[in-house]
């Protein structure tokens, strides 16, 4: 499997990532175990976590699950060494960890304790911010967000910032931390992160993990360049649009099991134009020969700012058909009815 630099840290990483918030609530123990074989056997190298999962509910008594069920296969196993792994440190208002405490020079060092004691591992290859104390657009908020609403004015953010370099610096000392991330982060304030490093020092940021798809592209702007001129390789999570391009959701249908067929709590929302428009990319997939579950990932993957996409499977045969997407070659008459079909229909949920 094709892979690209993440930042300027001199890791590698397969352009596929599996993404594990389902384990522990809707993927199994074992089913999970499955998973991240099969994706490693696939020739991905690059697993993804947090210390939040799993979702779908997010409940406080399963914070941390994910990363127990990531830790049992890598005790079982003894692959470490075989993947690139990455979790995430929750940030303000997760009122489940640390009553909701924004992250902090304080909170740093305990929290991926936390995480690695779950992880049973004495290092994480990529440690991220899950969203900034001040608040994010992503998740639809970029509709309501108001930056000067936050309590978080620019004072206060550098120096937040500044004091967590500190605290990341000295888990890069001990060993515990290889690689630094953000999340749910804007183009300016992951540019903040880059020239505080760079006037404090510390861990220069790597990544930036956020929400793109073809029915969200919201990066495709400041994000890409930033990007691009920074050396910060995006990390698409969503991009199956939260299953709208699988084509499960074809003619108004809602499978049992589905996100869509959840109760609102458990994060279940029915959105008939996302529906519509999802329908008019797979079909755009179908006129051109391709599955469009491939099309989705092989697009998301291969964006020129982008290092590996995020995706992840409820079963076992889910993950089988999707990681066919590494072998999909996308054709330039298809790109650019992409962009079309984009351009007739941004953001439409």
């Amino acid at each position: 499997m094709k892979k690209n630099p993440l930042g300027r840290t001199g890791i590698s990483v397969t352009e596929l990532c599996l993404g594990t918030m389902t384990f522990g609530t809707q993927t199994t123990s074992d089913e999970a175990h499955a998973q991240i074989d099969m994706a490693l056997d696939r020739g991905i190298n690059f697993v993804d976590t947090a210390e939040m999962y799993p979702v779908n509910p997010v409940a406080k008594e399963t914070i941390g699950r994910t990363e127990e069920i990531v830790g049992d296969w890598i005790a079982a196993s003894g692959r470490r060494s075989d993947m690139i792994l990455a979790t995430k440190h929750s940030g303000e208002g997760m009122r489940f960890v640390r009553d909701g405490a924004p992250i902090s020079s304080k909170t740093i060092r305990e929290t991926l304790e936390g995480s690695l004691k779950r992880l049973k591992t004495d290092y994480v290859d990529l440690y991220q911010f899950h969203w900034p104390n001040r608040g994010s657009y992503m998740f639809r908020k970029n509709w309501a967000y108001d930056p000067s609403a936050s309590g978080w004015d620019r004072t206060r953010i550098v120096e937040n910032i500044e004091e967590c370099l500190g605290a990341l610096q000295d888990e890069v000392q001990r060993g515990t931390i290889r690689a630094f991330g953000l999340s749910n982060e804007s183009a300016w304030g992951t540019t903040q992160w880059i020239e505080a490093a760079a006037r404090v020092g510390g861990p220069r940021v790597a990544s930036l993990q956020n929400e793109y798809s073809l029915m969200c592209r919201m990066a495709d702007t400041d994000v890409a360049e930033m990007c691009v001129h920074e050396d910060v390789g995006l990390l698409p999570f969503s991009p199956l649009a939260c299953g709208y391009l699988t084509g499960k959701y074809s003619g108004g249908a809602v499978p049992d099991g589905s996100r869509m067929s959840l109760s609102p709590q458990m994060g279940g929302r029915r959105n008939d134009r996302a529906m519509e428009i999802a329908d008019k990319y797979v079909a755009l997939a179908g006129a051109h020969g391709v599955d469009p579950i491939h099309m989705a990932l092989a697009w998301s993957a291969r964006r020129p700012f982008v290092a590996s996409s995020i995706f992840g499977a409820t079963t076992l045969a889910q993950l089988d058909h999707a990681l066919g997407a590494a072998d999909i070659v996308l054709s330039d008459e298809l790109m650019a009815a992409l962009d079309d079909l984009h351009r007739a229909n941004p953001m439409p949920y």
